[in-house]
């Protein structure tokens, strides 16, 4: 006969609501005495109903999470330390993946809604009315984005965009570009935004190339790009299209740094791996899963009133940057294009 709520209740010394408590909402529950009635369930082999619990409080204890590209390295950071805070809180993880498809992410959104108790959208490419709709159907956090009215978590890029750049001024870099990421992306904006801003008000010349999609491939595609524009520093939307313009830079016998230095951004653990080391921009990607779990689950007036968390990044300084090259006219490559000729 299988083991009831009654008597966990009954072994463990407590009432039956205290039992139910410690698996629907163990926050509300003493420390000591959900140690004890957990201790207790286990042994006595009982597993709670999760179907008929959420006929009773209406939750299904389920959360979805949509990314853009799982096979992105910097998503299962995230992925892990948003199913590991869901998980102390009693909820399980469904993870989708939307290949950087706006139309996908919508269905998905869609498909979740009457499944889950809320969903965690990281790095969308809906547009933002998309987004507001959507929040009608199922509780929303985002992540990498901001949308008017919308809890959010978000990493403070730009300020990374910013360090990046000074960091290649600093250097003596007087030309520098952004190769640019995906069109509807809100990151490559703001990479963009504080990327251009900070190099004019540093005296700097940038040029922007792109959109491109995030991958290595895109990053190895544009290595000529980047040569005929005459930067001597670049920095990238990702680390995946840093280390695929390394990549791309190795195949033409480019130096870097001592030709062309490169920063990325995330600091994936690939960047540390390859050589040269990737100089990047690291963002708390594992911090923003477990933020964004902890907002979705707040009552809906809390989550409100949080609307938006943001998280601070660093510059992490390696081996794929250094001094500017001495520039001559018989040294630029011969196929250079005037500044901003290239830019989007």
């Amino acid at each position: 006969m299988p083991v009831t709520i009654r008597d966990v209740a009954r072994a463990s010394g407590v009432h039956v609501s205290t039992v139910s408590r410690t698996f629907s909402a163990p926050h509300l529950v003493n420390p000591e005495t959900r140690t004890r009635v957990l201790s207790t369930a286990e042994s006595l082999g009982y597993r709670p109903n999760r179907a008929a619990r959420a006929l009773i409080t209406g939750r299904t204890h389920n959360l979805g999470l949509i990314v853009a590209d799982i096979a992105n390295p910097f998503f299962p950071p995230l992925i892990k330390a948003a199913e590991s805070q869901a998980r102390q809180r009693d909820y399980h993880v469904f993870v989708a993946d939307t290949n950087e498809d706006a139309l996908v992410e919508e269905e998905l959104v869609q498909a979740l809604a009457k499944q889950v108790d809320g969903v965690l959208l990281c790095s969308p490419r809906m547009s933002n009315d998309h987004i507001e709709q959507l929040r009608r159907e199922v509780p929303l956090v985002v992540v990498n984005r901001l949308v008017e009215g919308i809890p959010a978590v978000v990493m403070d890029v730009a300020q990374g965009a910013k360090a990046a750049i000074e960091h290649l001024v600093g250097l003596g870099h007087r030309h520098v570009a952004y190769l640019a990421g995906p069109r509807g992306s809100w990151t490559n904006r703001e990479l963009r935004r504080a990327a251009t801003a900070t190099a004019r008000a540093l005296g700097a010349n940038l040029t922007v190339l792109g959109p491109h999609q995030p991958t290595e491939t895109a990053g190895v595609g544009a290595a000529e790009q980047v040569l005929r524009s005459g930067a001597t520093g670049v920095l990238t939307y990702n680390d995946l299209m840093a280390i695929g313009l390394l990549e791309g830079l190795h195949d033409r016998a480019v130096k870097v740094p001592e030709q062309l230095s490169v920063i990325g951004i995330d600091d994936i653990a690939l960047s540390r791996l390859i050589r040269p080391k990737l100089t990047t921009v690291a963002t708390p990607t594992a911090a923003a899963g477990r933020a964004a779990v902890d907002m979705l689950l707040q009552p809906d007036d809390d989550r409100r009133t949080t609307a938006q968390v943001t998280l601070q990044t660093e510059l992490v300084v390696r081996d794929s940057t250094g001094p500017a090259p001495r520039r001559t006219a018989a040294s630029r490559p011969p196929s250079a294009t005037p500044v901003g000729s290239l830019k989007e």
